[in-house]
């Protein structure tokens, strides 16, 4: 088959299409034959060595396509071997394309219990960019964040692929929802997707500005922060508020006051991915709920993986990016 190999880390130009050998069949896994996969910031990591994957390595954790054994239309689970509890995941878990072969390639073998049916109406290329940023979002906001209708949720870095899943899933359920972002283009397509308003994170002071958009001026009740602002997104809640944590791309450094945390009441939750229950309660959220289609910002045919990732870096575009397997 062909894939796309990483045989040292490093800048984009080290994806490479070469021709490998088909997974192997076992007991208890599936080979999916794949149409689309997409990227996410966590397959940039991988190839800068961040997650110490071994080399030579097929990377990317989403995709959609055909099982080999069934014919049935699938999408791809990329959290592996989560266990039984819900509250975190066991020793063995790991996302895939980490340390198991991933989804920039035309096969790719998972765990049974890691396809599910692809939802109708998707493309294959919405479908490939679900579940990675679907599975994460909804963790993140119901399981963990505990979100509810009529509540102020405050969503960071409008036109990244989590925080568009965020706006449409949030609204979906009659939350209020508010973003930030750098430019006021990206508030505008957030709007087009649910967002009641925005603000300008290039503010110095967007935490209070933020704050006053809310209906009563009193603060979020619960903020999603996939870029590691920890006191500026605490900032932004209302005393009692949750901050949920699930990302670190702008800074992996935070430093907090701690009496006024614990006088704010504040609640300070970390989450990544999401298990099987997740999941199936996100495809029965897009079952039963009016949530669009994930945007896509880009196509690029499998051969162009490092013209992907080289777009993905610069961060001008709405929405996911895709690898169209043909």
């Amino acid at each position: 088959m062909d894939a796309v190999v990483l045989r040292e880390f490093g800048e984009p130009d080290v994806l490479k299409v070469e021709s490998i050998s088909d997974p192997v069949a076992s007991s208890g896994w599936v080979t999916v034959r794949l149409k689309a996969a997409a990227l996410n910031w966590h397959d940039v990591l991988v190839r800068q060595g961040r997650y110490s994957s071994p080399l030579p390595h097929v990377l990317g954790a989403d995709g959609a396509g055909i099982r080999t054994d069934t014919g049935e239309e699938v999408l791809v689970l990329p959290s592996l071997w989560w266990g039984d509890r819900d509250a975190a995941p066991s020793a063995q878990w790991e996302i895939l394309g980490d340390h198991q072969r991933g989804t920039y390639a035309e096969l790719v073998r998972v765990p049974a219990d890691c396809v599910a049916p692809k939802p109708r109406g998707l493309s294959w290329e919405q479908a490939a960019a679900l579940p990675l940023v679907g599975l994460t979002t909804y963790r993140a906001l119901f399981t963990r964040g505990r979100l509810r209708a009529g509540e102020n949720v405050l969503v960071l870095g409008a036109g990244g692929g989590v925080a568009t899943m965020a706006v449409m899933l949030a609204s979906a359920v009659g939350a209020n929802v508010t973003v930030t972002s750098s430019t006021a283009v990206k508030i505008a397509q957030a709007q087009e997707l649910g967002a009641a308003n925005g603000a300008l994170y290039t503010d110095p002071e967007w935490p209070d500005e933020a704050r006053r958009l809310t209906p009563d001026g009193q603060g979020f009740d619960l903020v999603l922060d996939s870029v590691g602002t920890w006191e500026q997104s605490i900032a932004a809640l209302r005393p009692g508020g949750r901050l949920v944590v699930l990302g670190a791309s702008r800074s992996e450094l935070a430093t907090l006051d701690v009496r006024p945390f614990y006088f704010g009441q504040y609640e300070l939750i970390g989450t990544t991915m999401g298990s099987p229950r997740d999941f199936a309660g996100l495809l029965t959220l897009l079952d039963t709920e009016s949530v669009p289609p994930v945007p896509i910002s880009a196509a690029f045919p499998l051969a162009e993986a490092a013209a992907a990732h080289k777009h993905l870096e610069q961060g001008s575009g709405f929405g996911k990016v895709v690898l169209s397997h043909g």
